[in-house]
């Protein structure tokens, strides 16, 4: 099942307005984190990376698999809270990996 575009614009409206973005990709969305994966919306789920921040932030968030055979990730219970949020993808984002530069 194909994510919705209402729930990914829900989901964007919560999260900090600079600096995440979002690319769609066979009927889901990955989103970014000034320029770093941090998660994604799955079947109108919303899922983080499971990194130890997340982790640490989220002890009893449900793990999920995003799609057939993908690594667990952190379902996002606290959809409604902006600062709780932002503080999350700020205490990820030093664990999430740089893009890798692509040779020209």
């Amino acid at each position: 099942m194909a994510s919705s575009k209402e729930y990914l614009e829900y989901v964007l409206e919560q999260l900090p307005q600079t600096g995440v973005t979002f690319r769609a990709m066979m009927g889901e969305y990955i989103l970014y984190y000034r320029g770093r994966t941090f998660g994604g919306v799955y079947d109108d789920r919303f899922l983080v990376k499971a990194v130890p921040a997340s982790m640490k932030f989220m002890p009893d968030a449900p793990r999920e698999t995003p799609y057939l055979n993908g690594k667990d990730m952190l379902l996002v219970t606290e959809i409604d809270d902006r600062d709780y949020l932002a503080e999350l993808l700020e205490a990820m984002f030093s664990e999430l990996q740089a893009p890798k530069n692509k040779k020209s």
